[in-house]
């Protein structure tokens, strides 16, 4: 009797791992309930590199990536800031700025962040470009983290804004507890192979679905036989 109850322990704990490869996340409506929630036995965090590919065509800020602790509502947040025309990475509820971006809507965009609590230094990789590193917070993330996509934290776990909700599409999402070399960031701009997330893996992927998210495919384009289509012509970005 021991032995069965601790097997269906076992299974109802089991993560349930997805292979997301060639699939992408569509956020067809605002709203403060419909999002994804990334799941991870890691906690707390010296180091964090975090890269994702989205797509949207908001006039409005928005949050991209919203990683938050117990301590820390803003524990790991990539935010869009429209009025101000700036992307801000949040950590440990310390805010840095990075304005100048092409961010233009109805585009492919791919976005990495990196952090290291020894310096207290951050950078944003926009698009293959590596951008100036600043200085953020030092200090862990500590506490067991809720990773949201398609919200923003302003609770841990909720307290969702729908003025502050992503409509639009998302994919490729991974996450490191180190930071991610010069060389693995271009692989993953490029689209080549490149050592995945050991904290979120995309192509191995513990998550929920709330509300209304859909999971479709990248390939969005009608290629011509004559000319097949890239992988970054079917995610649009080129």
């Amino acid at each position: 009797m021991k032995i069965l109850v601790l097997l269906l322990m076992l299974t109802t704990c089991a993560a349930d791992y997805q292979d997301l490869t060639g699939k992408m996340f569509t956020f067809p409506q605002e709203g403060n309930k419909a999002h994804v929630r990334l799941n991870t036995p890691k906690q707390n965090f010296k180091v964090v590199t975090v890269c994702h590919r989205s797509f949207t065509d908001l006039k409005r800020n928005h949050g991209l990536f919203s990683l938050a602790t117990p301590n820390y509502f803003n524990g790991f947040l990539i935010y869009y800031n429209y009025s101000s025309r700036e992307m801000e990475p949040y950590v440990r509820d310390s805010r840095s700025k990075y304005g100048g971006l092409d961010y233009k809507p109805n585009v492919w965009h791919s976005i990495c962040t990196t952090w290291d609590s020894g310096s207290g230094l951050m950078q944003l990789w926009f698009n293959g470009q590596p951008l100036t590193k600043k200085y953020v917070s030092s200090g862990e993330i500590s506490g067991r983290p809720i990773i949201i996509l398609g919200q923003e934290q302003d609770s841990y776990g909720g307290k969702f804004d729908t003025a502050q909700s992503f409509v639009g599409r998302m994919t490729d999402v991974h996450m490191w507890d180190y930071v991610l070399s010069a060389c693995e960031i271009q692989k993953y701009m490029d689209e080549e192979n490149f050592t995945p997330g050991n904290v979120l893996n995309w192509a191995s992927l513990d998550f929920q679905i709330v509300d209304r998210v859909l999971i479709e495919s990248k390939q969005m384009t009608c290629c011509k036989k004559s000319a097949p289509c890239s992988a970054k012509e079917n995610i649009g970005l080129i």
